[in-house]
């Protein structure tokens, strides 16, 4: 898209990129209304939390699961000048899958934090992920929790993969918890062929990559 043609089909009150995210996830949950958090202060005014938004769909596919997606890796406001880029900003949004656990109680507001956490990692940093990325968790991914859960794998979210947005290409990455033992597997041998071949052998029995905080390794 040219700056030309982005000035005439938006104006600055519009958050383009936001819009674009919207879109692809009214596309999978047509009208519902999703549960949805923000920091208290902007990350742009001075705020401690970098991403402006996460969001949590339901999802009755393959099993009942949160959807969960962010809102900051990615140009999500009016910026004419980065029309047409070929990514927009860092280039992905964060996704993830979640089986419903029990001691939520329905509210799984600590996969915030931990979108959040990874989001200060980013922007401090300035390393970004990408397909086949894995990091630990130093832990359980959710605190003070007896699961084996204590690591992550990045793989293009199954259900969306890649947009092109007004800003550039935009790769929904999908956060998938791994086991200490399957995260110990890929320290020895840490090929994208071999994060490649656990996320295979994790889809044959769940396509949709869905955590759950009480799986038990594959290995």
């Amino acid at each position: 898209m040219t700056p030309e043609a982005y000035k005439q089909q938006f104006s600055e009150e519009d958050a383009v990129g936001w819009l674009s995210i919207d879109q692809e996830f009214e596309r999978l949950y047509p009208g519902q209304e999703p549960q949805h958090f923000a920091p208290p202060i902007s990350y742009m005014l001075g705020g401690e939390f970098p991403l402006d938004g996460i969001s949590i769909y339901q999802s009755s596919k393959q099993t009942d699961h949160h959807h969960f997606v962010s809102y900051g890796f990615s140009e999500l406001y009016y910026e004419e000048e980065k029309a047409g880029g070929e990514f927009s900003k860092w280039g992905f949004e964060l996704t993830f899958r979640l089986k419903p656990f029990e001691a939520d109680q329905g509210n799984p507001g600590w996969v915030t934090s931990l979108m959040q956490n990874l989001a200060k990692y980013v922007f401090s940093k300035g390393k970004w992920f990408e397909e086949f990325h894995f990091i630990p968790a130093n832990g359980p991914i959710r605190l003070e929790t007896a699961t084996d859960i204590t690591a992550l794998a990045f793989v293009l979210d199954p259900e969306i993969g890649k947009i092109q947005t007004p800003h550039g290409e935009v790769s929904f990455l999908q956060m998938v918890g791994l086991t200490s033992a399957e995260y110990e597997g890929l320290l020895k041998n840490p090929k994208t062929t071999e994060t490649a071949r656990l996320i295979d052998i994790l889809k044959k029995d769940n396509p949709l990559l869905i955590t759950d905080l009480n799986r038990k390794s594959t290995l």
